[in-house]
């Protein structure tokens, strides 16, 4: 359904700023101006934020295309000629009530999901489950914010028989106006989890503000087990005499559906047997986790209500499948890079990785491997041509296409554009050799019947089974989580030296530059090269610049700092007068490792002021202590000593350069000293110890493979130097990971576990080059390829850092380059 810019200004009570086309129609709606696909139909909210404001970017969506637009600010209308410009008070409260008066339209079932965790499990399953029997519309990836939900809820058409939406909060009195977008009528609450993990004082006032969702219900799904989510529906249900609960339960709480036997079966599958009004039912799942069989049942509690026959719940659950939420990102063949998402294909999530695709190539080659879209419900002309514009909008070079379907966009892509087409997976297998793949970005989309893994094993380079698994929605998160310390107009810098602390410089700075941090930092002149190499944009600020370097770092606009005199004399022996150069000031206000000291600053000035064509861009120091309390007084004479030698400095120059100090330790800590940057580094990775730890997520994840295991009698040893002695019969397993990979000898003999199928693991002998041995004798289940956990969440990287007597910032930098980085988002 399509509604006029007319329609909208009457929902939103909006002012008009500027009628240009009253009768322009809305189709799309758009948040984020480097995200635009068919931008002629799309109506762009310019939402504030503290550090970002959708204003700053109205320029860029106009440019593009976009021609509706609903602001909070008075405008040059001037600068939009043909623009529709409508005018609210709040632009977030707009979005909201536009999508609530979509929602309005529709007389469907609704099921909405909240808790603390498996939202989006159950609604993808639930959605795997149902597909056959409703038309379902549900959000995508997951989108359960302020922002997701409205996004989610817009995509609802009169197609559509069942809709499935997941609701998401961080803070109270949010779930109130999502309640007012989704309005559900049957409501599920998963499970819940710490308060302190979403911003809540207590789990009671957590749970109170989530079971605001289900005001508008008539039924609510839950796990009695949950003692206090328990209370909490009951209460719900006695507030109104309509409302109904549907509960289960693996205890004797006298719940609806009551799960009396839990089976592990062989080939990793549960059997879980359930009483509903004296009749007791089976099902299997091909899961065994705990997580699994709760998301399950959750399911199957819904598949009931709704009147799905048991036989076919049965059938259908035995063919659940996981749950990618995550893009993958990783070398492929021929110097290309592959992105993986092969396990769902529909138009929302097609959206999702082409933009994370175009955000990648940086208008290099663009490859799309896409299957038939399955179970859309729409139209395959109108289905079709949609994805054909999506295409077109994201600069995509190629397609090719598999499936009986697809076949049909070739009618709606631009003349000359280059297309092929396969009828199944395994035709375009045998023709693989046929295409070249060289120098260029590849994209796998395809829906899970495909089998598109195969085609990624073919297109990935091959590499060592040990992998650094690096989580970039997490970095995201994490940069956020310090974004939000920031007062307004306050810049950041991310550091994205030493190899982006092990992660991958390039690909991490892509990221952040995609995001908007203003500046990146680098150790080396070649980091930087690399990263203009790349297509990083970004003023870049080179720490430790070599003579050597100089023409190199100034063709590639990278920013060196100067830290002495003779380094400045070498800079102006290179530039002399005529290059113009953009250089930072480095302070020593007593870390004493480089800086300008006191003393200097005078003649300092005096070779600056002989040299205009050198550009002071930033002045700083660098805090010793800056997270740590004892040391706090200290903090405060450096920070002190950094404003004085800074005046001196203004002064000199006659304009003021941007000033920082604090870095990833002190943004939390020393607020008053942001000034006018600063400078994140290992807090992006998830790690700080300032008192954040709690709202960070893990980043990197090292992982290896068991390559091996055997059965060791007593009185045998294991390893070099017959250092692991066996007592007793003793399981050992051999996995693919040693100190050549930055797994160093301090955590053999014992002094470190890793994780195997949810269970720690000793290691056992020395930790030899290439791999290490560990002890699996109370892991029955452990099978040779099966993954391990070097650290992750469990076991987290500071329990290794105690281990070899390090820091976090010396393993993550010690990850050899053979370890093979695999980047994904959720």
């Amino acid at each position: 359904m399509k509604y006029t810019i007319a329609e909208v200004q009457k929902i939103l009570a909006a002012k008009w700023l500027q009628q240009a086309d009253p009768s322009a129609e809305v189709e799309h709606l758009l948040l984020d101006s480097r995200q635009i696909t068919a931008p002629v139909f799309s109506l762009f909210f310019a939402l504030p934020g503290k550090r970002h404001d959708g204003h700053r970017y109205l320029a860029d969506a106009y440019k593009a295309g976009v021609r509706q637009f609903v602001v909070s600010q008075e405008l040059a209308t001037a600068d939009f000629p043909e623009a529709n410009l409508l005018k609210v008070v709040d632009t977030l409260d707009a979005l909201q009530v536009l999508a609530a008066w979509h929602r309005a339209k529709y007389n469907l079932p609704v099921i909405g999901i909240t808790g603390s965790n498996g939202k989006t499990v159950v609604k993808e399953w639930l959605y795997q489950l149902l597909s056959p029997d409703f038309n379902i519309v549900r959000s995508p990836k997951s989108y359960n914010s302020q922002v997701g939900v409205p996004l989610s809820v817009w995509q609802i058409r009169q197609e559509h028989t069942l809709a499935l939406f997941e609701a998401g909060i961080s803070q109270p009195g949010e779930m109130e106006r999502l309640a007012r977008i989704i309005r559900p009528s049957i409501g599920i609450f998963t499970n819940i989890g710490p308060a302190h993990r979403e911003g809540f004082s207590s789990k009671t006032e957590k749970i109170k503000e989530k079971m605001r969702l289900f005001d508008e219900a008539r039924t609510l799904v839950y796990c009695a087990d949950h003692e206090p989510i328990r209370l909490a529906a009951q209460e719900w249900q006695a507030e109104k005499p309509e409302r109904r609960t549907f509960s289960w339960s693996g205890s004797d709480l006298g719940a609806d559906l009551q799960i009396i036997e839990i089976q592990t079966l062989a080939g990793g599958a549960t059997r879980l047997t359930g009483r509903l009004e004296a009749i007791k039912d089976t099902i299997e799942i091909p899961f065994t986790d705990p997580a699994s069989v709760e998301n399950a049942v959750h399911c199957w509690a819904v598949m009931i209500l709704l009147g799905i026959p048991q036989e076919q719940i049965v059938a259908r659950m035995m063919r659940l499948y996981p749950v990618e939420m995550r893009l993958e990102l990783k070398a492929g063949i021929q110097r290309c890079t592959l992105i993986n998402d092969f396990y769902n294909n529909d138009l929302a999530s097609l959206r999702i990785a082409l933009q994370f695709a175009s955000q990648q190539a940086r208008g290099g080659r663009l490859t799309v491997i896409l299957s038939d879209i399955l179970q859309s419900g729409q139209d395959k002309k109108d289905l079709y041509a949609k994805v054909a514009a999506v295409l077109e909008e994201k600069k995509a070079s190629r397609l090719i296409g598999i499936g009986a379907d697809i076949p049909v966009i070739a009618a709606y892509l631009p003349a000359g554009f280059d297309a092929v087409f396969y009828p199944e997976t395994a035709d375009f297998m045998k023709n693989l050799p046929q295409h070249e793949f060289l120098d260029e970005l590849i994209l796998l989309k395809g829906a899970r019947p495909f089998e598109f893994e195969r085609i990624a094993r073919r297109l990935e380079q091959k590499a060592h089974k040990t992998v650094l698994e690096v989580n970039l929605t997490a970095l995201v998160h994490n940069l956020n989580v310090y974004n939000r310390l920031l007062r307004p107009g306050t810049k950041m810098l991310a550091m994205v030296k030493a190899s982006g602390y092990g992660s991958g410089s390039a690909e991490v700075a892509k990221l952040l530059e995609f995001h908007q941090v203003d500046y990146l930092g680098v150790a080396y002149a070649d980091e930087g090269i690399e990263l203009r190499q790349a297509g990083v944009n970004l003023p870049i600020l080179v720490l430790n610049p070599e003579p050597s370097g100089l023409d190199a770092m100034y063709r590639h606009r990278l920013e060196p700092e100067i830290y002495s005199l003779p380094l400045l004399d070498e800079l102006i022996h290179f530039a002399g007068r005529e290059k113009r150069l953009a250089v930072h000031l480095k302070l020593d206000t007593g870390m004493h490792r480089l800086g300008f000291e006191t003393a200097d600053i005078q003649p300092l000035m005096e070779k600056l002021s002989a040299f205009p064509n050198f550009e002071v861009r930033s002045v700083f120091s660098h805090l010793s202590a800056s997270d740590a309390a004892a040391h706090d007084a200290f903090t405060h004479r450096q920070a002190a000593a950094f404003s004085t030698m800074y005046n001196q400095i203004r002064s000199a120059l006659g304009y003021e350069p941007l000033r920082h100090i604090v870095n990833t330790g002190g943004i939390a800590r020393f607020p008053e000293y942001h000034f006018d940057m600063v400078r994140l580094g290992i807090g992006l990775y998830g790690i700080d110890s300032s008192g954040l730890q709690d709202q960070l997520r893990v980043v990197n994840v090292l992982k290896a493979t068991i390559s091996q295991i055997k059965s060791i009698h007593p009185g045998e040893t294991v390893g070099y130097n017959r250092n692991g002695p066996v007592d007793t019969p003793t399981r050992i397993a051999t996995i693919s990971i040693g100190y050549a990979d930055g797994f160093l000898r301090l955590a053999g003999g014992g002094r470190y576990q890793v994780l195997v199928r949810g269970h720690r693991a000793p290691t056992i002998g020395n930790v030899c080059m290439d791999m290490t041995m560990i002890d699996v004798t109370r892991i029955p289940s452990v099978r040779e390829g099966d993954e391990v956990i070097i650290f992750g969440e469990d076991p987290p990287v500071q329990e290794l850092a105690n281990c070899l007597q390090t820091i976090p910032y010396e393993v993550f930098t010690n990850i050899s380059e053979r370890v093979k980085r695999v980047y994904w988002q959720e």
